[in-house]
């Protein structure tokens, strides 16, 4: 892995130190996700924790359960504050934090400030290797076309687009073929594909009409629930496609089962 220019760090020199926030479905669904996101970030040249953690409170926000979210935000706060930065291999946990944490705390000046001081040093994976540290290119191979999903949140709340396909050019072996709206949603949405199962498969039915037009064997993108949403509607519909997180990708793990697809032996 490069970089254009080397990480910030103290005065001491010493590496930035990252807060790894995995997520809750990277930890119990896809645990390969979060060692990706660690092994990016040290390449790097950060200095990796994970501390103890919970939900980052996404679920209940967009249920309207605002106290239970500020629960799940308290906690957060408490167990990164005292990192560098704090980043997720998930541009909805991620815009979870950094942009709606501060509404959570409205009319406690105090809480807010603090609150609005975690907020400015979360990040997004991707974002944070290519726009914070300047890493221009991994060293890593995947022989496979691939097409990219941009996820809801990461794309409008955190303007995740052009990094990731920025570093997956760098991947050796690998060609971009890009999707046709590639920035429209897959209909996962969090609860929404529950409250709405009937819309919400419509919508991923598009979706996967699109990613198997592309040409590509794989797709990949940065948000855990919505590769699972679209992987299982390729499988549904009989279409070999791998699916994969990004980070996987990019960390060179490529060789493991995709999503979906059990382990043999």
């Amino acid at each position: 892995m490069t970089s254009s220019s080397a990480p910030s760090s103290s005065p001491s020199h010493r590496p930035p130190r990252v807060g790894l926030f995995c997520t809750c479905l990277v930890d119990t669904i896809r645990p390969s996700v979060g060692f990706a996101a660690a092994k990016l970030l040290a390449e790097a040249g950060c200095e990796v924790d994970v501390p103890r953690q919970t939900c980052c409170g996404q679920p209940a926000f967009n249920s309207g359960d605002r106290a239970t979210a500020r629960v799940f935000a308290e906690q957060t706060i408490a167990a990164f504050e005292s990192f560098d930065y704090v980043v997720a291999p998930s541009g909805s946990c991620a815009g979870m934090m950094k942009a709606h944490y501060p509404e959570l705390f409205a009319g406690e000046p105090d809480a807010m400030i603090r609150a609005e001081r975690f907020c400015a040093k979360v990040f997004e994976l991707v974002s944070f290797l290519v726009d914070v540290l300047g890493v221009t290119r991994v060293c890593a191979r995947y022989d496979g076309v691939v097409t990219y999903h941009d996820s809801c949140s990461g794309l409008r709340e955190l303007k995740v687009r052009d990094q990731p396909r920025a570093l997956l050019a760098s991947v050796e072996g690998l060609t971009l073929n890009e999707m046709a709206d590639a920035d429209t949603c897959c209909g996962f949405g969090g609860t929404f594909c529950v409250k709405y199962p009937a819309i919400s498969d419509a919508i991923v039915g598009k979706k996967a009409s699109n990613i198997a037009a592309s040409g590509a064997d794989t797709l990949v993108a940065g948000d855990l629930g919505c590769l699972m949403n679209m992987a299982g509607k390729l499988q549904r519909e009989g279409q070999d496609i791998a699916v994969r997180h990004v980070a996987e990708v990019l960390a060179g793990m490529g060789d493991q089962p995709a999503i979906g697809v059990a382990r043999k032996g």
